[in-house]
């Protein structure tokens, strides 16, 4: 008698345990949400719907100035990373093997296998002493310090593409006598631009949601809206917190969605 192949869904207690691990992830997001539009000032009493908190998360300047700030830094890193991720998937694609470029694949993919608390103290060392150098204390190093973790997750979407696509319409453009710049231009770039733009995505979510980077790195008067958040929680707990997790998680799922759907559609 042949034997069934395994499938996980047919084990005892699989549904359970699914159900289990859902409620165990959404539930504190569910509470969260539907706290946010709480009318009362405690956040462990239900005193009726309002958007009494999101409109004082709007007039708030100190949420404004962090908001704006975390946006100019997710679109500048975003923006960087995916264009050195591209260069750096083209380098490493568009070539023939050679000893070392597993080597280099690895290296560009490290910062995601390194404790973030390690990038952040490294790079808190480095930026110290540049401060003391220059005199410069502006956002230019946040932007340098999201640029470099956001750039394996651009990487990795724009790799993946150019590893499947076929190089026939490249072969023939060359054969047409098109300069490399003109068959990256016209050929390889709009197959690419999916994966550009879902690496893009993915380079932005990440960076407005950083933490612990940007707490090692940030200077006086440059928090963003995350780290914002996180003081608050140290000195107060308002449902005007809840809000903002609200809006920012509103934010999240749209472009994880977005991407999702970039990523998966076929030129």
């Amino acid at each position: 008698m042949a034997k069934r192949p395994f499938d996980i869904q047919a084990q005892p207690g699989f549904g359970f345990m699914a159900l289990l691990t859902f409620f165990a992830l959404y539930l504190p997001i569910a509470a969260l949400v539907t706290y946010s539009f709480n009318t009362a000032d405690s956040l462990s009493r239900w005193d009726g719907v309002s958007l009494r908190w999101f409109i004082s998360a709007w007039h708030n300047s100190a949420v404004q100035d962090a908001s704006v700030r975390s946006l100019v830094l997710a679109v500048s890193a975003a923006a960087l990373s995916t264009i050195a991720a591209t260069m750096a998937a083209l380098a490493t694609t568009r070539t023939r093997p050679y000893p070392g470029l597993t080597f280099k694949y690895a290296f560009i993919n490290q910062p995601l296998m390194v404790p973030e608390i390690v990038t952040g103290v490294a790079l808190l060392i480095v930026f110290s002493r540049i401060k003391v150098w220059t005199g410069y204390s502006g956002l230019g190093y946040l932007i340098a310090a999201h640029t470099a973790f956001c750039i394996p997750f651009a990487y990795l979407p724009i790799r993946a593409r150019l590893d499947s696509m076929d190089l026939t319409l490249e072969r023939a453009a060359a054969d047409l006598y098109a300069t490399p710049w003109k068959a990256f231009r016209f050929v390889t770039l709009p197959l690419l631009r999916p994966a550009i733009i879902a690496g893009f995505m993915l380079a932005f979510v990440i960076s407005l949601d950083d933490v612990v980077i940007t707490e090692f790195v940030k200077s006086g008067g440059q928090d963003t809206l995350p780290t914002y958040m996180l003081g608050q929680l140290r000195r107060e707990t308002s449902p005007e917190i809840n809000a903002i997790a609200t809006v920012f998680l509103a934010l999240s799922v749209v472009l994880v969605t977005a991407f999702y759907f970039v990523n998966r559609r076929k030129p």
